[in-house]
């Protein structure tokens, strides 16, 4: 089904103002200071942070990802997608809480980096968070624009132009508040639609008998959860997708926001779990694709299994559905970064007023959103650059988090620890061109690498002194109002 370009775009055009426009009236109502800009610090109730966490991770690669995993790892690729999704948000629950124990006044990942393991471990970190930032944001401007393609002949650069400037208006002005009261406002544009594109996905499979019958005959490994190609693909995912998931700023932004620690608790709880069945049913679009032998990119096979049988007002709704999803996660994507930007501007110019930092994290957004736009406008695939980033965390993850409950740990270590992850990781790493066959190897030595290291080097290289976690309190402050 192929609609009208123009009428489309119109549509298109509505749907990002009728999304934007709450946000800035919230936004120019409730004017804070910088700190209530990049944290808002302890206002939000269990049901927001739930809210909020479930639109920042149901972005628009939910259409696609899940479903694409399932026609080359089938059961066992989904299961280990859908538990990498998952488990982050479980995991941040202690470290979440320790860090607002240890820095009641942070803003998030970057400020324990420094001071608990000095320049270099903090540089790597700001790197990898900020690269991360970024192909984050330009896959989902991707993925939105070749979403709209597939309805009507409508240019990547119009599609990505209104979804950046639509999400701009109002992250600009009203901070990590408004991005928030948003992704309350999208939630309820994406549940009902989640579900009837579940309901119309299911017609036009024709239930499950057509789709198993076809998996047997064609790919009867897809339905084996124990299969070696599942479960190396499922494995794969579950350590990329968790141990990213840690440095994601706009996580570390929700874990201040929380009212307390219970609601720190209960928030990333039900988010978490309430992750794992979307993917999932999701991803059952890939193996109704591969079942129903449809031609094709296994990369739209949600559409592909979609868009024969749906009524035309669905195929009109499926625009507010992916602009709900991809907004929902920009405005987060766009409002970490100008968290960290602040943050770390503040150290480099300590003198700075606060006006002066809200404008240089508002304004050096602005300047980074042309080359994400420009990256999404070309359509080009961010996957291998996904995984890179994914590979950088992998070796990070223990060298940073060990030392958030570890006194003996130091920053020569984790520095150590961590070149020797990437250097054992990216000697596995395949080319661009060179598929898939040792991911899995890269991946697992990037994670366990550091861990062995990090053992050896405490043993043969001690500490000279235990750090004293009471003082880093003192070491952060919030920004004055």
């Amino acid at each position: 089904m192929m609609l009208d370009p123009t009428w489309t775009a119109l549509w298109l055009l509505l749907c990002a103002a009728i999304f934007a426009i709450p946000g800035l009236i919230y936004a120019r109502r409730r004017q804070g200071g910088l700190d209530d800009y990049i944290s808002a610090r302890n206002s939000q109730n269990t049901r927001a942070t739930v809210l909020t966490l479930v639109a920042t991770t149901l972005g628009t690669w939910i259409l696609f990802g899940p479903a694409q995993a399932a026609t080359w790892g089938g059961i066992g690729a989904v299961l280990g997608y859908a538990l990498g999704s998952t488990v982050p948000r479980l995991v941040m629950i202690p470290l979440g809480r320790r860090m607002r124990e240890l820095i009641p006044e942070g803003h998030g990942l970057t400020e324990f980096v420094i001071h608990r393991y000095g320049r270099t471990m903090y540089a790597f970190t700001l790197t990898i968070m900020l690269f991360y930032l970024f192909i984050s944001l330009a896959a989902g401007l991707t993925a939105i624009a070749h979403m709209v393609t597939l309805l009507a002949p409508i240019p990547l650069w119009l599609t990505a132009c209104v979804v950046m400037i639509a999400t701009l208006l109002y992250t600009f002005y009203g901070g990590l508040r408004t991005t928030i009261f948003t992704d309350k406002v999208q939630m309820l544009v994406i549940l009902p639609l989640l579900a009837l594109l579940l309901v119309f996905g299911w017609q036009a499979a024709g239930g499950v008998a057509p789709t198993l019958e076809g998996l047997q005959e064609r790919a009867p490994q897809l339905l084996d959860v124990t299969d070696a190609g599942g479960l190396r693909a499922g494995l794969t995912f579950f350590i990329a997708v968790m141990l990213t998931g840690l440095f994601y700023q706009g996580t570390w932004q929700r874990i201040y926001a929380a009212r307390d620690s219970k609601v720190l608790r209960r928030g990333f709880w039900i988010a978490g779990l309430f992750n794992f069945p979307v993917i999932v049913l999701m991803g059952l679009f890939g193996l109704a694709f591969v079942g129903l032998g449809l031609e094709g990119d296994g990369s739209v096979a949600l559409f592909s299994v979609l868009l024969s049988e749906v009524p035309l007002w669905f195929a009109l709704a499926l625009i507010p559905l992916g602009l709900a999803l991809v907004m929902s996660s920009a405005d987060t994507t766009v409002n970490a970064t100008s968290s960290i930007i602040a943050v770390d501007m503040h150290r480099l110019l300590p003198q700075a007023s606060e006006a002066t930092l809200m404008r240089l994290a508002r304004w050096l957004i602005v300047a980074a959103a042309v080359p994400v736009t420009w990256v999404a406008a070309q359509g080009y695939s961010v996957l291998y650059l996904f995984l890179l980033a994914d590979l950088l965390c992998s070796a990070a993850a223990f060298p940073v988090f060990f030392g958030l409950f570890n006194r003996r740990y130091d920053g020569r270590n984790a520095v150590l620890s961590t070149a020797a992850g990437l250097v054992a990781g990216l000697a596995m790493f395949p080319s661009p061109s060179g598929g898939t066959a040792t991911l899995l190897e890269s991946f697992l030595l990037a994670a366990f690498v550091p861990v062995l290291v990090s053992l050896v080097l405490m043993k043969l290289l001690p500490s000279r002194q235990d750090y004293d976690f009471t003082r880093m309190g003192s070491l952060v402050r919030r920004f004055q109002s």
